[in-house]
């Protein structure tokens, strides 16, 4: 073999071993991707059942059952314009009330969102800035902004 017949054959299988690598990386990651929906994109579109999937908003008014013997939670979240029923099973944050921005990571079975976690805000000026993207979309982020009254800015919010 000649050597340049040997180098374009090193070449070939270095290329051959980082696309097989880049490809195993890929579908690892696959599993592991989760999607951010607000309750008008659930309601809107036409997604996959079972997939993992985050959906955030806020803590509808009245809408929070508490389980106690079982552990299960159910409320709804709303982005002012849809709104998404959730259940969880497992002890909530210490800050989830109602009227508050959460996150909800799990996947919609039979029209209710089963979340395996449930993220709240941690200081009264936060919001997950995916809710707040959310709610600004819907065009009710004025609304919210209202609704919050002196309580400043939110992080991530650039100031008017």
């Amino acid at each position: 073999m000649k050597r340049k017949h040997r180098r374009l054959t090193f070449v070939f299988l270095g290329f051959l071993l980082v696309a097989t690598a880049a490809a195993l990386v890929l579908t690892a990651f696959e599993d592991n991707i989760v999607f951010f929906h607000s309750p008008t994109d659930v309601a809107e579109k036409q997604l996959p059942p079972d997939r993992r999937m985050r959906v955030g908003g806020l803590v509808e008014e009245g809408s929070v059952e508490k389980n106690v013997g079982e552990a299960r939670v159910t409320f709804r979240i709303t982005d002012l314009v849809n709104t998404v029923d959730v259940t969880y099973r497992g002890l909530l944050p210490d800050l989830f009330r109602e009227g508050q921005g959460v996150v909800a990571e799990g996947r919609m079975q039979g029209g209710v969102f089963h979340a395996d976690e449930v993220l709240a805000k941690h200081d009264e000026n936060y919001m997950p800035p995916e809710v707040a993207d959310a709610l600004k979309k819907s065009g009710k982020w004025q609304h919210l902004e209202k609704a919050l009254g002196d309580a400043g800015p939110l992080k991530g919010d650039t100031p008017k």
